[in-house]
């Protein structure tokens, strides 16, 4: 139930009469003392986010934890450029203009903010103009009537409780949000293209290993099928390198499939069909590695956007809070016209056509069967929820940050001791291929040394690669690289 109070004046002529300039000067004070109540906002106010436990240093690092502030908003520069590959900043380049996801996450942001800019017009007054002309008569003796109007009039809803002002810092905490959700879609689209780009520079140097690993197995047949052909050596010897020959050209053909399907997905994040969009191939690509500093101070992690939209998803449900408790309070509505009126347009402007009203409202809910306290209710569980996710999302930036400065370590290892096996695999394959030609070794041997090398040199490829992958994603968990605090 609601119950209203409404003071409105009916219509007056000039002259005022003084009971006409007494009722103003009431309205008039009604006014005044909504814009002083107007300050007396209801609900809690949002000054920081919520509490997490935090350790006192990186457990795989050496820096030191330090209370967050949102830093989301400082500039991380172009972090692809760590890598010094000219074709990886293009395409880079390429993504932020081009790509439809990004743009889809900036106009979601463009939504917000207009969502802001409509909350903020409700803390203003509503004028309207409005017109109407008529004519009417009969048959008989009717008398013909015309009427002209003329009408400007308003209407203003005072924010006594704050219940407008706390919609319009949820909308501005909203648009906050989207603003580091299309930081995080940004960060999460470049890294995708950086992880592509380098599997695909990877295809070309497998290729470039398998092609010259597939020169050695046809240089090996051939050995095989002379010492056969001679009666050195049983047809097997020759049916193990076909049989190793022929892998090797069936990898090769299973990287080419890899690398045309790593095209296509970067071709789309470009935003062009594959079908139009090409990378030419290095086969003398090295992977460029850059120098991780394992003393990372940890107030890099307050870059992460994820982590400061869920700070500002916890100020827009606390700002609901108070929304809803001002629905305990009375709203106060004040509205005024003023017009013309009269039978043709040629005594419309006159000083006896003047018509004007002031008026105020005031509605209290009186009874409701308590939903007004369940909107609160859910208002404070809405938060509880929003501060959870907001601890889990810091935990969870603790976790790939710990993971990753782990992996650049292990994987900066691990290629020295690859580097190691593979120079070591080279030079048994060669041994044991010269040792086979002499007759001293079976071509088993010969077979299993040349896989061997192989496998080795591949692994340690792909060991180079996967510490590029692992400076992407520490550059990702630390909201865009190492640098710029």
């Amino acid at each position: 139930m609601t119950q209203m109070f409404r003071m409105t004046p009916g219509p007056a002529r000039l002259p005022q009469a003084p009971a006409v300039r007494c009722r103003q000067a009431q309205t008039l004070t009604t006014m005044v003392l909504a814009c002083a109540l107007s300050a007396c906002a209801v609900g809690p106010r949002h000054e920081a986010a919520p509490a997490v436990e935090t350790p006192a240093a990186f457990k795989q690092g050496q820096g030191e934890w330090v209370v967050a502030v949102p830093a989301d908003t400082l500039e991380r520069g172009p972090w692809w450029d760590l890598f010094g590959d000219a074709v990886l900043g293009d395409l880079a380049q390429r993504v932020e203009i081009s790509n439809n996801t990004l743009a889809a996450a900036v106009a979601a942001y463009a939504q917000a903010r207009a969502l802001t800019a409509e909350q903020r017009a409700s803390l203003f007054p509503t004028v309207g103009l409005d017109s109407a002309a008529s004519r009417s008569g009969g048959r008989g003796d009717a008398v013909e009537r015309r009427s002209v109007q003329v009408g400007i009039g308003g209407s203003w809803e005072p924010d006594v409780f704050g219940r407008l002002g706390r919609g319009i810092a949820a909308s501005r905490a909203g648009e906050q949000a989207s603003l580091a959700d299309l930081a995080s879609a940004r960060l999460a689209l470049l890294g995708e293209l950086a992880v592509n780009y380098f599997n695909l520079r990877q295809a070309d140097a497998q290729r470039a290993i398998l092609a010259a690993t597939i020169a050695g197995y046809q240089r090996t047949f051939q050995i095989a099928q002379n010492r056969y052909v001679a009666g050195i050596v049983a047809r097997t010897d020759v049916l193990q390198a076909q049989t190793q020959l022929a892998n090797a050209q069936a990898d090769l053909l299973g990287v080419e499939r890899q690398r045309a399907q790593l095209e296509h997905a970067i071709a789309v994040l470009v935003g062009v069909a594959p079908a139009s969009f090409s990378i030419e191939p290095r086969s003398d690509w090295l992977p460029s590695v850059p120098a991780v500093p394992f003393d990372l101070p940890s107030t890099l992690l307050q870059r992460r956007p994820d982590i400061a939209s869920a700070e500002r998803r916890v100020a827009q449900a606390n700002e609901q809070i108070g929304i809803a408790l001002s629905g305990y309070y009375p709203s106060l509505r004040l509205s005024g016209s003023a017009g013309l009126g009269a039978a043709s347009i040629g005594e419309l402007f006159s000083a006896s056509a003047l018509v004007w009203s002031l008026g105020a409202s005031l509605a209290q809910t009186i009874f409701d069967a308590g939903a007004i306290g369940a909107r609160v209710e859910r208002s404070r569980a809405v938060l509880d929820q929003a501060a959870a996710n907001y601890r889990q999302t810091v935990l969870r930036a603790f976790q790939q940050v710990e993971d990753q400065l782990l992996a650049a370590r292990i994987l900066a290892r691990q290629q020295g001791l690859r580097a190691e096996a593979s120079q070591a695999a080279d030079l048994v394959e060669q041994q044991v291929l010269n040792r086979y030609q002499a007759g001293q070794v079976s071509f088993t041997e010969v077979v299993t040394a040349q896989a061997t090398a192989a496998n080795a040199r591949r692994a340690l490829l792909q060991a180079l690669v996967d510490r590029q992958v692992a400076a992407v994603a520490l550059i990702q968990a630390l909201g865009g690289g190492w640098t710029g605090l």
